[in-house]
């Protein structure tokens, strides 16, 4: 089983008002506990700081102080990551079926590519979640899951 993610933001930024220092402190632990588990790989990718947006809009004309504001993130190399395995997989024929949960569009070609290549591609929908149907469109069956 592969597992696609990233540990949360560590670093130094500037605070959007005073522009005081703030530092971002994250354990990567449950990933690294992850990946030794039996037949378990984790592919990581990595979260950036993008910067900061108003948590209300509109801007009040208030002073604004930084807890008006919160912090912006972007993970990145992960629907890289995937894009490739499924690729990898379907040209060896190493699998039958690729089960994926995502509701990122970024994964289609993915999908496409490992149909083109007689892969079974299932898309997994977790209860209350919404799948675009453009993801659904590129899978052969979808299935909703209840999460404990």
């Amino acid at each position: 089983m592969l597992y696609y993610d990233c540990a949360l933001y560590e670093g130094t930024v500037k605070l959007p008002v005073t522009g005081t220092s703030y530092t971002f402190k994250s354990s990567d632990a449950w990933l690294h506990a992850l990946s030794h588990k039996d037949l378990f790989a984790v592919r990581r990718g990595v979260l950036k700081f993008r910067g900061y947006r108003p948590k209300k809009t509109p801007v009040a004309t208030a002073a604004l102080t930084d807890a008006d504001f919160e912090p912006i993130f972007e993970q990145k190399g992960v629907d890289m990551r995937i894009g490739l395995d499924i690729a990898a997989y379907s040209d060896r024929r190493a699998v039958d079926r690729i089960i994926l949960v995502s509701a990122d569009t970024d994964c289609v070609p993915a999908l496409k590519y490992g149909r083109r290549a007689g892969i079974q591609t299932i898309l997994i929908e977790p209860e209350g979640s919404k799948i675009p149907p453009e993801l659904k469109a590129h899978a052969d069956f979808s299935r909703t899951v209840i999460l404990p």
